[in-house]
């Protein structure tokens, strides 16, 4: 099973820290939140990996190089600037993913899920990662029972950013620029997205000030 983390995106909402480092270099700790990723994906049993590229991608070449530090043979999908969003990376990607389901793990986020767990889901579809709605969102994004996942209900949860494909789930989308979610959507309403529940460590460093959060955490844990 191959995996893909997300890295291309500008973090508009992290600037001015992702003005001069892409959002998945920057550091929790002693290591930057992909490498974290990399290694929770190793462990987990991962060999292959794709990255996406855009926004300051050559940082993050730089800085992994071939995954060898990891056990890891890792290869880049270099997109055109402003990036192809979750939906258009995925598709670009599709030829280094293969013909099996695959994992995708968005780059900035920091979570302790057991990603081997997701060797063993059946996708026809896709399958998401849920989690409990954290207190700054608004609204959560989908409701789960006996693990297929609609678009209304009570609760609502939070997409993770961790989720499994199935190849054949981007079947008819063109090449170019779009979302996942709107897909995801038509899934859910059509019943055919599946999910889980996780509730253990889980955080979306998507501003400067739950980055630092998360800095104080780990040393607090240090």
């Amino acid at each position: 099973m191959r995996a893909m983390i997300l890295a291309a995106g500008r973090g508009e909402r992290l600037r001015p820290l992702s003005d001069h480092t892409p959002k998945p270099l920057l550091q929790a700790g002693d290591k930057s939140l992909i490498e974290y990723h990399l290694e929770r994906l190793a462990l987990a049993g991962f060999r292959e990996i794709v990255i996406n590229l855009a926004h300051l991608g050559g940082q993050i070449r730089a800085a992994l190089g071939t995954g060898s530090d990891w056990g890891l043979n890792i290869r880049y999908s270099e997109e055109p600037p402003g990036a192809l969003d979750s939906g258009g990376g995925i598709h670009q990607a599709l030829p280094l993913l293969g013909h099996a389901p695959f994992v995708v793990i968005n780059g900035d986020i920091f979570s302790n899920y057991p990603l081997s767990r997701l060797r063993a889901v059946k996708c026809e579809q896709a399958h998401l990662v849920l989690v409990p709605k954290p207190d700054y969102r608004q609204r959560g994004d989908f409701a789960l029972a006996a693990g297929r996942l609609a678009n209304s209900g009570e609760p609502l949860y939070t997409f993770s950013g961790i989720a499994v494909y199935n190849p054949g789930f981007f079947a008819g989308c063109a090449a170019g620029r779009f979302s996942v979610v709107p897909l995801l959507r038509a899934a859910a309403e059509a019943g055919r997205l599946t999910g889980e529940l996780y509730r253990g460590e889980w955080h979306d460093i998507g501003t400067p000030g739950r980055l630092e959060q998360l800095r104080r955490r780990m040393m607090d844990n240090a």
